[in-house]
């Protein structure tokens, strides 16, 4: 995963953007993998690890609605979360990841490994979903390396 930050602080700090994080399932790990970087304090500038739903709806105001309406684990909720930590910490891009890590906690319909990954820029959102599998701490370690192309990928087109 190194390899996958290091480019990603690499092309943001040619570019002088910056980059912000809003984390569940994933718990600060790709705020780490990036922060891992020497250099990342010229891009990246902070992250929120918003666990339980009340840290979703206070810090980064999800609307509760949307919370009830689709579910912590969703396109949506991933989308709000990433668009209000851009504008939070006021940086270029923003990476949100929530999901279920296991080993409990899904249901047929939302199962263990699902993760919905979302990036937000000033040309807007770009939400994805995710179906890992493995041990929590596999899933986690998908997320996070999804979330990181994601971003480079997000920064590559535009």
């Amino acid at each position: 995963m190194s390899e996958s930050a290091q480019r990603l602080v690499d092309v943001l700090r040619e570019a002088g953007r910056t980059i912000s994080t809003a984390e569940s399932c994933t718990a600060g790990g790709l705020a780490y993998e990036i922060t891992r970087i020497p250099g990342a304090s010229a891009c990246f500038i902070g992250g929120i690890v918003a666990y339980a739903n009340e840290v979703k709806t206070t810090l980064l105001r999800v609307p509760e609605s949307t919370l009830a309406r689709h579910g912590a684990v969703s396109a949506e909720v991933a989308e709000a979360m990433a668009a209000s930590c851009r504008e939070l910490f006021a940086t270029d891009i923003a990476v949100s990841i929530t999901g279920i890590a296991g080993p409990s906690g899904g249901t047929p319909e939302k199962p263990v490994g699902l993760v919905f990954i979302a990036v937000a820029g000033a040309a807007g959102v770009v939400g994805r979903r995710f179906d890992f599998s493995g041990s929590r701490t596999e899933v986690r370690g998908q997320a996070t390396a999804a979330a990181l192309a994601m971003a480079d990928a997000f920064l590559a087109d535009g």
